[in-house]
């Protein structure tokens, strides 16, 4: 473990031990004898983090028609996705706005509180203190004990969607089939309507460029491998706005790129993704994208095996291509073109 990383790590396990000396101790209360009225979530800070949270605000939404759902934000990118999402009451964000926050949260009580993090982190656990909720639960860690009522315990390498939806079993819903991943609907400009508009299903090969984290970039020369040697093929190629001037490059050196406009949202992301035959990305918010159209998909992983069990694909046909090292242009350009042409067989 890198020297910052420690330090971070010893910092939170510090303040979380610190919490349960000068914070009441939990007495756990029987648990709720008839239908929650009301849950405040606390939600994770990146988008794939927040698609593996829908099926269980879903599944919540249908089996508790009446249930009011908080969403309390911690960045300004959750806060818009959740904005949108049509099955939840109100979104607040912890760190802006805080008069509305006090009023909207913190003056309120809950019949649930969930922390879907099982680490201590110094924001959830701040905020699993402040809130005020008949019942508050989380997943295992030594340093959640004491402050919260019931803590779930589940094999450490459990996918995240699986980790958010064993909330329910708590609830004594065992036996639900839970919601699939979903975007929340946003505003598509009249420009990506039109592009849609163009698009045959299914006729379409996608390249997401962009990664979520260090060590998830592939080269210019790689990506550009890989698409010629599928002349047949036409590629979109999907980025974040960081990576548009990469996007230009590629869609100008091949002539088998349909080019395309820039996205604005998530949403719009989701809409091509969901017109695509196949998409092929490194492990980023994409591949979850992916599952919520259940568009078929070639990942590619670093070497860490938590990035493909925990935040693994729910796409139905998938294919993980994994490096051998942290960062996956280590990947040969052979491995992810077999991928593709063995997808491809499948897919016809």
């Amino acid at each position: 473990m890198k020297r910052q990383n420690k330090d971070s790590w010893l910092l939170r396990k510090r303040f979380a031990n610190m919490l349960k000396i000068i914070a009441k101790r939990r007495t756990t209360p029987p648990l709720l004898q008839k239908a929650p009225e009301s849950i405040v979530i606390l939600a994770r800070e990146c988008y794939g983090d927040c698609i593996l949270l829908t099926p269980l605000i879903g599944t919540l939404r249908r089996e508790y028609p009446g249930l009011s759902i908080y969403i309390v934000a911690f960045n300004q990118i959750i806060f818009n996705f959740f904005s949108a999402d049509k099955n939840i009451t109100a979104v607040y964000h912890a760190k802006k706005n805080m008069r509305r926050y006090s009023k909207g949260v913190l003056s309120k009580r809950f019949d649930l509180l969930f922390n879907p993090k099982d680490h201590p982190s110094i924001h959830f656990l701040v905020q699993s203190v402040l809130i005020h909720a008949r019942y508050k639960i989380s997943h295992y860690s030594p340093h959640h004990e004491g402050l919260y009522d019931h803590l779930i315990r589940l094999a450490p390498e459990t996918h995240e969607s699986a980790k958010n939806l064993s909330l329910l079993n708590v609830l004594g819903s065992t036996t639900l089939i839970p919601c699939k991943p979903y975007l929340p609907q946003m505003p598509v400009s009249a420009e990506i309507k039109q592009f849609l508009d163009s698009l045959k299903p299914d006729q379409h090969l996608g390249i997401n460029i962009s990664a979520g984290h260090i060590g998830g970039h592939r080269t210019h020369e790689q990506w550009s491998e890989l698409i010629q040697n599928f002349p047949e093929e036409t590629f979109i190629i999907l980025s974040a706005p960081q990576d548009l001037e990469e996007k230009s490059n590629l869609e100008q050196s091949h002539p088998n790129i349909l080019k395309s406009p820039s996205t604005s949202n998530i949403y719009e992301v989701g809409e091509i993704v969901k017109k695509l035959r196949l998409l092929i990305t490194p492990d980023t918010s994409l591949v979850h994208i992916a599952a919520c159209s259940d568009t078929p998909l070639i990942a590619l992983y670093r070497k860490f095996l938590a990035d493909r069990t925990q935040f693994g694909p729910l796409s139905s046909l998938q294919k993980a291509v994994i490096s051998q090292t942290p960062d996956i242009i280590d990947i040969e350009p052979s491995q992810v073109s077999s991928a593709l042409q063995e997808m491809l067989k499948t897919l016809s």
